[in-house]
This record gives C-alpha cells, sequence and structure tokens, in this order.
C-alpha cells in the first residue's frame, strides 16, 4: 500500500483534499520520472535467467537495504560512504537548493521495498497444510516457494521555514500482512507474509549564503526488537529495501553536486552523503526534483525509449539479455515463470517482441540534427569555414574518446532500465572531421553539418548502446530500425587526413600502417602490459604508480576517486585510435583480486599524475607519443566514464 502525504510532519490519507498549501509542480514530476525511479527500485531484483535455482538470484537485495540498527552494528558502527550496496540502517542525503519565491514547500517521496515471503502449502490429506518447495498443480502450472517484495512509498510535504528550526521528523510504517491464494483442484496452496517495518524521516534545512540552502534528509530504520544475531534472510524481513528518495518542492531549484556553479563549488563539497547519493533526475537545465538513490547516477538521467521493458540488471544490454532469454529451454522457461510473475513477464515479452522492436535494440543514434534550408544554401565561403573548423577538429579529437553514461542500461539501466547504465562507445571524431574536410570543396551541406552538430551526451539510464556515426549525415533517423551500414564508412581509412601536431605524426604514421580494426592483423604487435603511454613527459605504463585526476566533465562514480592514487595495470587502445590506461587503487582491498580476473578501472592519460614511471619490461616498448597530444586536445563536448565496474 501506498502512504498519503505528509504535511508539517503530521501523516494525512491522500484523499485529495485541500491541504491549505500551495500547488507543488513537483508532484507531477515525481510521476514524469517514474521510469527512473522505478528502475532503481528493482535493480536486482532478479537477475538473468531468472530462475530460482540460479546462484546469483539465491543471495538477493543488495541496493538500498536499511536494516535493524541492531542487527547491523552487531560488530561495531557501520562505516560511512556513499556506496548503496553497503549495509546500513540509515541514508542521509543533503543537497543545494535556491528558493525563488517566498513561502516555498519541500516535498519528499521515500520509495522502498517491503519483503515478503511466498510460501507453497501442499493440501494434506486431513485438511491440512504443509509447506514444500514447489508444487505441480493438475493444470501442469508449477508453483515455487520464494521471496517477493511490495513497492512501499510515502510522501513529507513541509514548509521550508518550519525546517529551519529544529526540522521534523516523520514516522513511516509498512504493517505486516498474511495472503492465501488457493491453487486450483484445491492441490494446495500460496501463503505471502510480510513482517512489520517502521522507519523515519526527519528533514533539516539550513540557509547558508541569501537565496541558497542545505537540506537534509535522512531515513532511518526504526525496527526494534531483532535479535543482533539472527540470519540475514530474517533481517530483510524487517528491512527497507532498495530505499531511494525524490526531493522536490514548490518555489526551489535543486544544484547539482555533480557539476555545481562556481559559486557554490565549496558548499556542494561540504554536503555529506551516506550510503546514498542525489543527482537531479529531471530534463535540464533546470533543477526542480533531486533522486537520492543507492546507486550512483549521472544527473539528469533517462530510461532509453528503445527500451520496452525493465530487465532488472541496469549493467547489462537489453539486446544481450533478450538474445540470451531467447536461448532458454523450455525447461528453463517453466521453472523462470514458476519463480516470480516479473520474470513471467519478462518471458511474455521477449517472446512476443516484434522484430522492427527487437531492431531498434541494436543502437539508437542521438547526435543527428536535420539539414536546414540555410546550410543548404551555404556559399562556398561558408562551406570553406566549415571545412576549417572540421580540420581543427579533427586535430584536436585525434585521441579523445567519449563515453557517456546512461550508463548501462541502468537503472528499465538505469537501466533497460533498470537502474544499471549504458555506455556509449567512443565517437571516431577524428575520421568524422577529415571526412568533412576532405568534402570541403565540393560545399555539400553535409560538411557544414558536420562542424556544427555536436556530440549527444545524454545521459540514458538503460540498456541500448548509442552509436555515434563517424561520417556527417544528411537527415535524423526515422523511428524504426536503423538501416544497415557498411562499416567501412563508419571508419573511412582512405580519407584525407587533417594536419596534426608534429609530436602527433609518429602515431599518426603508425595508425595508417595498422589495419582497420576489424581486418586481421589489426592487434599485432600491441602489448597492453609492457606497452607505455608519455604523460607529461613521463613515460607510463604497466607497474606505474599514478595520481587520479578526473576531469570536470567526469561522471560522480570517477570523481569520487578524485586525488587517489593507482598503480597502472596495462595501456589499451581503443578502436578510435584513443589510448585508456587499466589502474587498480592502490587502497583497495580487493586490488590483486581485480588484478588477476581483469577488473579494472580505465583513465585516460590527461586524468593521471604520474608518481613514479613505468617499471622497464624486459622487451622495451615505444611510447605512443598520441597520448601525450590527448593531454591538451580534450574538449568540453566529451564525457568520459571509467569502465570495469
Amino acid at each position: 500500500m501506498a502512504y498519503g502525504p505528509v504535511e508539517s510532519g503530521t501523516v494525512c490519507p491522500d484523499t485529495g483534499m485541500d491541504t491549505g498549501l500551495a500547488p507543488d509542480p513537483s508532484r507531477g514530476v515525481f510521476e514524469q520520472i517514474t521510469a527512473v525511479a522505478d528502475a532503481v527500485l528493482y535493480e536486482g531484483y532478479l537477475l538473468y535467467p531468472y530462475r530460482r535455482s540460479s546462484t546469483k538470484n539465491r543471495v538477493r537485495w543488495q541496493f538500498g537495504v536499511l536494516f535493524p540498527r541492531q542487527w547491523v552494528e552487531a560488530d561495531g558502527p557501520v562505516v560511512p560512504g556513499v556506496s548503496g550496496s553497503a549495509d546500513s540502517w540509515y541514508q542521509r542525503t543533503e543537497c543545494l537548493l535556491r528558493v525563488r519565491r517566498p513561502g516555498a514547500n519541500v516535498r519528499v517521496r521515500l520509495r522502498h521495498l517491503q519483503t515478503q515471503r511466498k510460501q507453497v502449502e501442499e493440501a494434506g490429506p486431513d485438511g491440512g497444510h504443509r509447506p514444500v518447495a514447489s508444487l505441480r498443480t493438475d493444470d501442469g502450472t508449477v508453483h515455487l516457494t520464494f521471496d517477493e517484495a511490495v513497492p512501499r512509498e510515502t510522501e513529507i510535504v513541509v514548509p521550508l521555514a518550519d525546517l529551519l528550526h529544529g526540522g521534523s521528523t516523520v514516522p513511516v510504517e509498512a504493517a505486516a500482512g498474511e495472503d492465501i491464494e488457493p491453487l486450483p483442484g484445491l492441490a494446495g496452496r500460496v501463503v505471502r507474509r510480510r513482517e512489520e517495518v517502521r522507519a523515519s524521516v526527519t528533514l533539516r534545512a539550513e540557509r547558508l549564503v541569501d537565496d541558497v540552502f542545505r537540506l537534509r534528509v535522512r531515513t532511518a530504520n526504526a525496527v526494534d526488537g531483532l535479535e543482533p544475531r539472527a540470519p540475514r534472510d530474517e533481517a530483510l524481513r524487517r528491512a527497507l529495501v532498495a530505499t531511494h528518495t525524490l526531493i522536490g518542492g514548490d518555489g526551489v531549484e535543486f544544484v547539482s553536486l555533480i557539476d555545481p556553479p562556481a559559486d557554490l563549488a565549496d558548499e556542494a563539497r561540504a554536503c555529506r552523503n551516506e550510503f546514498t547519493f542525489p543527482v537531479l533526475a529531471d530534463e535540464p537545465p533546470a533543477g526542480p526534483v533531486v533522486l537520492s538513490a543507492p546507486i550512483i547516477l549521472p544527473d539528469h538521467p533517462q530510461v532509453a525509449p528503445e527500451s520496452p521493458g525493465d530487465l532488472h540488471d541496469a549493467a547489462e544490454i537489453d539486446e544481450i539479455l533478450t538474445l540470451r532469454t531467447m536461448l532458454l529451454t523450455d525447461e528453463e522457461k517453466r521453472e523462470a515463470r514458476a519463480t516470480d510473475p516479473r520474470a513471467a513477464a519478462i518471458l511474455d515479452r521477449v517472446d512476443t517482441m516484434p522484430p522492427e522492436v527487437f531492431a531498434r535494440l541494436h543502437g539508437a543514434v542521438r547526435s543527428l540534427t536535420p539539414v536546414t534550408a540555410a546550410s543548404e544554401a551555404a556559399p562556398p565561403a561558408a562551406a570553406a569555414s566549415a571545412a576549417a573548423a572540421a580540420s581543427e577538429a579533427a586535430t584536436s579529437a585525434a585521441a579523445a574518446s567519449a563515453v557517456t553514461p546512461p550508463a548501462a542500461a541502468a537503472p528499465g539501466a538505469a537501466t533497460s532500465a533498470a537502474a544499471g547504465r549504458a555506455v556509449t562507445p567512443p565517437v571516431n571524431a577524428a575520421s568524422a572531421a577529415s571526412t568533412a574536410a576532405t568534402a570541403a570543396p565540393e560545399a555539400t551541406p553535409a560538411a557544414s553539418t558536420a562542424a556544427t552538430t555536436p556530440s549527444a551526451p545524454a545521459a540514458v539510464l538503460s540498456t541500448t548502446p548509442v552509436t555515434t556515426p563517424s561520417t556527417p549525415v544528411a537527415a535524423a533517423q526515422a523511428p524504426g530500425p536503423a538501416p544497415y551500414t557498411d562499416p567501412a564508412a563508419l571508419f573511412p581509412v582512405a580519407a584525407t587526413l587533417a594536419p596534426t601536431p608534429p609530436f602527433a605524426a609518429p602515431a599518426a604514421a603508425a595508425a595508417a600502417e595498422r589495419p582497420v580494426w576489424w581486418q586481421e592483423g589489426a592487434d599485432d604487435g600491441l602489448s597492453p602490459t609492457t606497452e607505455t603511454v608519455l604523460v607529461d613527459g613521463v613515460s607510463v605504463g604497466g607497474g606505474s604508480r599514478v595520481r587520479l585526476r578526473p576531469r570536470r566533465s567526469a561522471d560522480a562514480q570517477d570523481m569520487f576517486l578524485a586525488g587517489r592514487t593507482a598503480e597502472v595495470a596495462a595501456v589499451f587502445h581503443d578502436v578510435d585510435g584513443s589510448v585508456h590506461l587499466a589502474v587498480t587503487l592502490d587502497d583497495d582491498p580487493a586490488s590483486e583480486l581485480h588484478t588477476w580476473y581483469g577488473r579494472f578501472l580505465y583513465f585516460r592519460p590527461d586524468e593521471l599524475e604520474p608518481l613514479e614511471p613505468a617499471t622497464p619490461p624486459d622487451e622495451p616498448s615505444k611510447p605512443a607519443p598520441a597520448a601525450a597530444s590527448a593531454r591538451h586536445s580534450t574538449t568540453d563536448s566529451e564525457t568520459h566514464r571509467s569502465g570495469g565496474r
């Protein structure tokens, strides 16, 4: 069940009554971002192959779990951090807001799951029932004992002025309950039981400067009496699961903590967020709504429109999961359907997916703009100017790559949406610009379009990959399956290259001699563990120690690592010719394990500060000068995301 709004600390039924407060536009925005919020709510709820017998579905509920305090601190206090996958008994959100008019109100919507035990019971000859792990009824349907979850939410609306004087604490409760579902043919029944979950939400505000305030929202599990050494499954029945918060209001505007304005950078840095992290959740540039989630997201996360439904795994791609689900055997599908209604819904969607919907999962172009009449009639001088700009872009982006968060996915993804993340592949900016420069003498509309079309750094919380073409396109792509494009058109090898600076000439020559990435021999001579790259004149490679200096345009996950020291494991080249260094953190206790199975964090050379040069390999390799140029040739339109998460 859902709770009604809370006005000035008092719970009121959601009857649509006049509360005496001004209409709050953020409430409508809350509904608009439900897809993203639901992706967070159900991230990891049930993972492919969606069967109870799968190992990954035996340890569930990993994000935003608020346990009873006496249970989670049985071995000592929790260690505060932003990681929402760490066990805790509370979440703390701090964000900045500007007041745009007197009498401003703050609206908070708390959302979480309440677990319930689905127990299958078989009817006995004496009329009683006994618990069983599974039961097949006469119609052939299999019913399995498994844990489910029920979504809960409550809203709090408080005048901002009230939060400046002691704040407001509101109790939240999800009642215990039991539902009984008889099975056909008197074979038995399904009993769903829920235990009471209690929590509290405390809101406080403090004025910082003029019209700027810091808002603090603290959600805490308030359950007492649980045995501190109880099994985790038992503690989960008294926990808030996938806890996250939507924060809005009337007469207020929120400030990004990821990319704050310069005059509020110190205030943003001073915000303490524990076991959750807030991002702007609405369309840019305004910020009337914040989503504080246990999964780190970019500002303005979105669900890709191509994603037909939630797959509960934002770290995967819709197309891959759909193909895998199609390959499940009939017996595996029967078990998945019996495991959970959400698994059955995924199977139904995959089994009935029209070809045109499936085709859209293969990729989408976000950055195309239609050719205008003005560009079609551009005089030769304008075309020449566009060609010059394209040539300059080719030089500056020679070694640059862009990876924008959907993330994955992610999560529904994020998510398929699910709260995961989708990753946009690196853009072959050099190829695109050089192609445009080559076409300049003909003064084609495509050339001028290429020089003015921006990249699309839209955050996609989804599972569909975003493909940015490397050749100019004359018109926006129509809805439906994308037409086939010859890879040679996306990665031209015969185009005239724009002039490059002297220090990049060796790399350009090497790139010209090397086969394109999809041809045999493209990887010959590459040795990630022994290659080095020049960073500020220092040879950096496997064994080098560096300090991480993410760019301002980096995502939140990278910014949290700013200033940390790491060891370089390898140097990698992507298909666009850019260089990425795989690193492991010095203070990560699992660094050796990550190295063992190849799970690294990836940064560009311009995001690293050398501390020690590379350890001399047995067979010295030649540094890649192009990486040095990349340090000084990035543009504000490029975004980056570390891999290997």
